[in-house]
């Protein structure tokens, strides 16, 4: 099968968003080919270069979203015509769709279980999906026909058509408000989000030559797979560990009512265009799963998937959770390892992330001052670092705040005190990996008050370890009933979990090796790949085939025939053809006369 990978600013360039998931992807399907068309974010991530590839990947085709790249096209007066028709059915569309979070319309039915919340964008209807989906096809053709459309996109003739939308009678109040810095803004955000229809990547020897679609993530990601379908009639697979209309709303608070209000139907439709097209949908999580169905999903797409992580590296400290009957060697190399490490022991609270206000590491110091009062010899690693500016501002606050609450203590009159908490950082001492760090403590803390996918969380429970989280995110889902979980901004929940664990350690045991056994089950590498591997089959199976694949010899390709054709068992052998006794031929003795 022939994948085209559909990426934005991850995959294949280095530290890119989800690469990691897509490297172990593609290397686990490698009976398949992968062409890869990836948009870069920024300067820094294209000067940083790709991971190395592996041979199924048989071409990277890469655009930048950051900066327009002139094409040099001069539209005539028939191809300006089309461009004004079909930008202005797509800001007319934008003008008209329900504003997110109004209350439903009168006499339109609601889908039972869904409640109007504000921030959630109401389902678009048909008449706005319809002609949203037309505009978007007809600038795509017209950038197929013509060469590309990035002048026509930065155009004065492109903010008039998007003025006019909005002062057309039945345009909404937010739109009819919007003054000429408002359309200024939004013209020049949907001439960034518009970049990809002035591609060269639909022709036949492009996008049409491969046989599904997988955009990594939804937004601008899946944009040229909604176009390999409209020209093409090419699968799309769509994954979302994270739901980027969701970000969408999150983003420009400081910006105007009009600005907002446009954006977000925007992204609204096109999510909405996205999930229709899409053969099925992957959500990470059923925290995903729940906010693709509050966007317009249908059910019957959805095909969750959670993440695969490589337990390898977390094997040997999850391994050390064995009975009692390891042998001495390795009981021998385990102590060692503990005594290596500074702050090892039963009684240390192990914390493993990026230091950032919304991890709230203020409440995890309040909760450990009542530890320390319960538990005296108890002790509290975080490790991390901060994540920008902010996070280097909240990670002084945070070692303000403990040197406050636990003053350096010391044994004796003449020994040197040691503050019970310690803030380090990936590759210090005691501290060289992630199995490391869980391996000197306990018990492993999240405090978060928003999370997504606690990746942090499903590394501990690799290394065997008890856990205890609050419950935000997808935490409740990833832990199952193999750790303790207490509502966020509760310090003495917290506490009162973490003691409870410190003081059984068969308790501690018995969770941290359920919490293994369920990481490998769900959280493995082997599990997502082995998802994708069937997924894909299923997509290309229920897919009609739009033009004969043949090899050298003439012969019909994989997948030119229904999947199940080459799935290996006694169905695709061929078998013998019954035949009546009275069909068949008795041939008759030959007698010779002897004269």
């Amino acid at each position: 099968m022939r994948i085209g990978l559909l990426t934005e600013g991850g995959y294949p360039y280095v530290g890119g968003e989800g690469g990691v998931w897509c490297d172990r992807l593609v290397r686990g399907l490698d009976r398949h080919e992968f062409d890869v068309y990836a948009f870069s974010t920024g300067q820094a991530q294209e000067d940083a270069g790709w991971v190395e590839l592996p041979p199924q990947v048989q071409r990277v085709r890469t655009a930048p979203l950051w900066v327009a790249e002139e094409d040099g096209v001069v539209h005539g007066r028939r191809a300006r015509r089309r461009f004004t028709e079909h930008y202005g059915e797509l800001a007319a569309a934008l003008c008209t769709a329900a504003e997110p979070g109004t209350a439903q319309k009168p006499g339109t039915a609601q889908k039972p279980g869904i409640a109007q919340r504000p921030g959630i964008a109401e389902r678009p209807g048909t008449a706005e999906a319809d002609r949203f989906a037309n505009a978007l096809h007809g600038l795509a053709e017209l950038a197929r026909d013509e060469g590309g459309l990035v002048a026509a996109l930065r155009s004065e003739r492109a903010v008039r058509a998007l003025e006019r939308a909005c002062r057309a009678p039945g345009a909404r109040r937010a739109a009819r408000e919007a003054r000429v810095p408002d359309l200024l803004t939004v013209a020049d955000h949907l001439e960034r989000a518009l970049r990809p229809l002035s591609l060269d990547w639909y022709e036949e020897d492009g996008l049409g030559a491969v046989d599904l679609c997988h955009a990594a993530s939804g937004g601008i990601a899946a944009l040229p797979g909604l176009l390999a379908g409209h020209f093409f009639g090419v699968p799309l697979v769509v994954t979302e560990y994270g739901v980027r209309l969701r970000t969408h709303y999150l983003t420009r608070p400081d910006a105007s009512p009009a600005v907002r209000s446009l954006l977000a139907a925007f992204h609204g439709l096109l999510t909405a265009e996205t999930y229709r097209a899409a053969s099925y949908l992957v959500p990470g999580n059923a925290h995903a799963r729940r906010w693709q169905e509050r966007c317009g999903a249908d059910r019957a797409k959805l095909r969750t998937i959670h993440p695969g992580l490589d337990a390898t590296p977390f094997a040997r400290v999850g391994e050390d959770r064995l009975p009692e009957d390891r042998e001495k060697d390795e009981k021998r190399e385990k102590q060692e390892r503990q005594e290596k490490q500074e702050h090892a022991g039963p009684h240390t609270l192990v914390w493993l992330g990026r230091v950032e206000p919304a991890k709230d590491l203020v409440s995890l110091l309040h909760a450990f001052a009542e530890v320390r009062a319960a538990e005296p010899g108890t002790r509290l690693r975080i490790v991390g670092r901060p994540s920008g500016p902010e996070g280097e501002a909240y990670l002084g606050h945070c070692r303000a705040l403990a040197a406050q609450l636990f003053p350096d203590e010391a044994d004796g009159p003449h020994a040197v005190g040691r503050n019970p908490v310690s803030f380090e950082e990936l590759g210090g001492p005691g501290a060289e990996t992630t199995a490391d760090v869980h391996a000197g403590g306990a018990v492993t803390v999240l405090s978060s008050v928003v999370e997504g996918f606690p990746v942090g969380l499903i590394e501990a429970m690799f290394c065997g370890r008890a856990t205890v989280s609050t419950d935000v995110g997808a935490v409740v889902e990833v832990i199952g009933g193999t750790g303790l979980v207490v509502p966020p901004r509760n310090p003495r929940a917290l506490a009162e979990a973490c003691v409870s664990l410190l003081r059984d350690p068969e308790r501690r045991a018995r969770l941290g090796a359920a919490a293994r056994a369920r990481a490998l089950e769900l959280f493995s590498v082997e599990q997502n790949v082995a998802a994708f591997r069937g997924l894909y089959l299923e997509t290309v199976a229920r897919t009609p085939v739009l033009r004969p694949v043949l090899d050298g010899a003439g012969d019909p390709q994989p997948f030119a025939a229904p999947a199940e054709a080459h799935v290996p068992g006694h169905w695709t052998e061929p078998t013998p053809r019954a035949v009546p006794t009275w069909a068949v031929e008795t041939p008759e003795p030959v007698t010779e006369t002897v004269r």
